[in-house]
């Protein structure tokens, strides 16, 4: 990105140049380095979502933002109903709700290291990954229209573990205004078999250790410490979020032209969300958030048997569990007074500081965990919110892709990057090599300066870095 279109706010916040820099509708959150690094693409889009109607403050990115589909991946933009705001398929991407669970465990890495591979192996076996890859859970469409209302509630009422995980996941597991009835009979054909199964391309399960602590209060409230086994799952709504992306991005763009919405960017089809098809998608959209916190659940519930079966004693608690493409409903400061607003996600992770009522008791004190996911080859960070956060209380999702998929292609081999991995104790186990190459390392940014830089804009502060050992993907 060329920085003679942008000017510095401070150190790790900048705006387009010639702008308002008291009120900017545009800021981007990052260093000269990580700008730099970035696609021009990043800074036209995100000036084309501050172009949407009733957009409250700026169009924001995240130190990790990269090109994406309507808006960059890391962008955030809220919106005031009141002030005829809008709602945009774009804004939320066609993976909804995809997120990530961590789990601590009683476990640490002296106790698993001679377990490591067969847990590899029995971890592979036992959670569907893979394009179009199904699991044993067939489900009926009432059944699913009842996952779509119920959320993790629904798989831990099944069986699929247990209540007190709910008291760790985003909105207790289930969001209200979830209306099956808006999802095509398409979207959940294509989900009937798909619950319980982690999918392809950048989602993951992977076996950490913790490596580092940054703060030792917030980790304490956490749960972790040095040397401690801890388990992320990273994954969505699969097939049926993708399809409601997919067909509300012909609804919403209708709606556009039917209301005289100009639109910069076709990407970004949207309407206002008190409008018949903007409230259309928020009950489809909700939907599939209830389907991913559900597939995390039943997902949990799988790695939890694996381990037992491979290491009996073995004890996974959920940590905690937050999505990064959404539209929630939050209550914001806004100039001095309290604000309802829609607040678009993609592709960035809710970071809600210490003191606030939706925390678990238990983290209230030191903020909102966040799970910033890495590469397989090189870590991830856990987080914690911030009071005074900029960005209306949000925070990178992750380290965010460097190159495009066909560039890592071109560079890199599946099979010689698992060795190579293997060589630094790192197992890996992928049904695809050409995804595994796609996913390499040295295709994304690094980081650790993403966490770095999350942490010096106030986004969120650094808790603790995990190293990988064991990663599954599709």
């Amino acid at each position: 990105m060329k920085l003679d279109r942008l000017q510095p706010l401070n150190e790790t916040t900048w705006t387009l140049a010639g702008t308002d820099a008291v009120h900017p509708r545009v800021r981007l959150f990052a260093t000269r380095e990580l700008l730099e690094a970035m696609d021009e693409k990043v800074l036209e889009q995100i000036a084309h979502v501050a172009q949407l109607p009733g957009l409250v403050g700026a169009a924001m990115t995240m130190p990790d933002a990269h090109w994406g589909y309507g808006f960059p991946i890391g962008g955030v933009a809220a919106f005031d109903a009141d002030e005829g705001g809008v709602v945009s398929a774009g804004g939320v991407g066609f993976d909804i709700s995809c997120g990530i669970r961590c789990l601590r465990t009683n476990l640490t890495l002296d106790v698993l290291a001679p377990s490591l591979e067969p847990l590899a192996d029995e971890l592979f076996r036992s959670i569907p990954a893979g394009v179009g890859e199904e699991g044993s859970l067939k489900l009926s469409i009432p059944e699913l229209d009842q996952v779509m209302r119920g959320g993790a509630r629904w798989a831990v009422e099944q069986g699929f573990g247990t209540h007190e995980d709910l008291e760790y996941v985003e909105e207790h597991g289930r969001v209200e205004e979830a209306h099956p009835e808006n999802v095509s009979e398409l979207a959940k054909k294509r989900q009937r078999g798909e619950m319980g199964t982690l999918g392809s391309g950048n989602h993951y399960l992977e076996v950490q250790v913790v490596e580092r602590v940054y703060d030792q209060q917030a980790a304490q409230a956490y749960g972790l410490s040095e040397g401690q086994i801890v388990v992320s799952i990273h994954c969505g709504s699969r097939g049926l979020g993708h399809q409601i992306g997919t067909d509300y991005l012909v609804i919403l763009a209708k709606a556009a032209r039917r209301l005289g919405i100009p639109l910069p960017d076709r990407e970004l089809a949207c309407a206002p969300i008190r409008s018949p098809e903007g409230q259309q998608y928020l009950g489809a959209m909700n939907a599939a958030i209830n389907c991913a916190l559900a597939n995390r659940q039943i997902l949990t519930h799988l790695t939890r048997e694996a381990f037992q079966r491979v290491v009996p004693g073995a004890r996974l608690e959920t940590l905690f569990d937050v999505s990064h493409n959404t539209c929630k409903v939050e209550r914001h400061r806004v100039n001095g007074g309290e604000r309802r607003l829609y607040v678009h996600r993609k592709g960035a992770t809710r970071a809600f500081g210490p003191g606030h009522p939706s925390l678990p008791p238990r983290y209230r004190e030191v903020g909102q965990p966040v799970i910033v996911g890495g590469s397989m080859g090189t870590g991830s960070y856990v987080l914690a919110g911030v009071s005074d956060n900029p960005a209306f209380s949000s925070a990178s999702h992750g380290a965010g892709r460097a190159m495009s998929r066909r560039q890592a292609l071109q560079r890199w081999k599946g099979r010689e990057l698992i060795d190579e991995l293997r060589g630094r104790g790192i197992l890996i186990r992928t049904k695809s090599m050409r995804g595994a190459a796609e996913e390499a390392p040295g295709a994304y940014k690094d980081v650790d300066t993403v966490a770095e830089v999350t942490e010096a804009a106030h986004l969120a502060r650094r808790v603790a870095f995990l190293r990988p050992k064991v990663c599954v993907k599709g």
